[in-house]
């Protein structure tokens, strides 16, 4: 019986090993794969016109979500949407890569609770994040700032943190010198990795946070979100937080939070607002993009909306020229100078190309119709006007 007992022992052993390895070794990339695929094509056809176009554009994407998930962004991964050679293979120059910090189970657009599972609390542990991170929302966007700057620290000067206005103008001069280089902003999905504390903004900013987004899919203790019960506004907490934003060199960014949300944040700033990424309710007319109405007050502020390549945002077509429709009518709808690009490259969503196919958008834009001009605005140069001015 002993012996039996031995053996039976060994087993759970090799049980609990083997589980472990599968846990911690395959689940989290197998999972990534599946939610961060690129759909497979064949080449885009890029006009001659684009390519030299494109090569001469200052890029910018105001939302990825890589630094979620175990990969080296210093190498060209096998999978996911964005890393940091891939960045430098479709010329982006300004990458805002968002931490996200929380996320409901069962996550839809519709509406959902904030307080069901936190599919994210498994994702930490299933990446042996630090233990602190694994009941702490602030300490998940300050992990994942401190792997942004590890990997600039390995990135042999292809990947710069920017945190200031002479960061920002250090990495253009750079490029225009001809250096490979790109640069990183940070930001949160979300201001509930506040963890209800006015304080903790100290904490994120000091750990490179320059993109604050005030909702994700619950409502928290700021407000309403675009996707909680209800379109409630702020929160006395949070018209605190909102103030304090207004005071800091940072962008508030107007993704994910509730419409009256949106429009309270309006009432009360005078800085240029962002929505990171989504769509054109126009276009689209689903509950994810805000009223065009809205987008145009947002844009009146002098910021910018990011126009996302996913299909919940576009309604089916998610080709270069699919996305290239959709910029075209938001252009149209709120002005050449306030339409950006959003990807959401990462952020659990399935796209038709990655960042270092950039180009093809470029040469979609062209085909739209759009002038050379309205391309480098919308392809990177309005983003860049809002964070010159409001990065000290």
């Amino acid at each position: 019986m002993r012996r039996f007992m031995k053996w039976i022992g060994g087993l759970t052993l090799l049980a609990l090993i083997a589980g472990a390895v599968v846990f911690f070794g395959f689940l989290p990339p197998y999972i990534e794969a599946g939610r961060n695929s690129v759909i497979d094509h064949d080449p885009y056809e890029v006009s001659g016109q684009a390519v030299s176009l494109h090569e001469i554009l200052i890029v910018g994407d105001l939302h990825a979500d890589p630094l979620l998930w175990s990969r080296d962004l210093t190498e060209r991964g096998t999978r996911g949407q964005v890393d940091i050679p891939r960045l430098i293979e479709g010329n982006v120059a300004l990458q805002v890569f968002t931490a996200v910090t929380k996320s409901p189970a069962g996550q839809n657009y519709e509406v959902n609770s904030a307080e069901t599972f936190d599919n994210i609390t498994l994702l930490a542990i299933g990446q042996l994040w630090p233990l602190r991170t694994w009941d702490s929302l602030k300490e998940r966007a300050v992990y994942q700032a401190e792997k942004l700057h590890q990997f600039e620290s390995a990135s042999d000067g292809r990947l710069k943190v920017v945190k200031t206005r002479a960061d920002l103008d250090a990495v253009l001069a750079a490029r225009a010198a001809g250096l490979p280089v790109v640069g990183g902003i940070l930001g949160i999905e979300g201001a509930h990795a506040l963890e209800g504390d006015l304080n903790n903004l100290d904490t994120l900013f000091d750990a490179g946070h320059r993109v604050f987004g005030l909702h994700h899919f619950f409502d928290n203790e700021l407000g309403g979100s675009l996707h909680g019960f209800g379109d409630t506004g702020l929160t006395e907490f949070g018209r605190q937080v909102v103030m304090e934003l207004e005071q800091r060199p940072v962008v508030i960014d107007l993704a994910h939070s509730s419409p009256q949300v949106a429009r309270e944040v309006i009432e009360m700033t005078n800085v240029p607002l962002i929505v990171s990424h989504g769509g054109l309710h126009g276009f689209c007319p689903v509950k994810r993009n805000y009223p065009d109405d809205l987008m145009q007050a947002i844009a009146s502020t002098g910021g910018v909306v990011g126009m996302g390549y996913w299909a919940d945002v576009t309604c089916g077509d998610i080709t270069p020229a699919g996305i290239a429709k959709m910029i075209k009518a938001a252009v149209e709808t709120v002005g050449e100078d306030h339409v950006s690009l959003g990807s959401d490259y990462d952020g659990s969503v399935e796209t038709a190309f990655d960042t270092s196919e950039l180009a093809a958008l470029t040469s979609a834009l062209l085909d739209q119709g759009l002038s050379e001009t309205q391309v480098r605005k919308v392809m990177g140069e309005n983003m860049v006007r809002v964070f010159r001015q409001q990065l000290d």
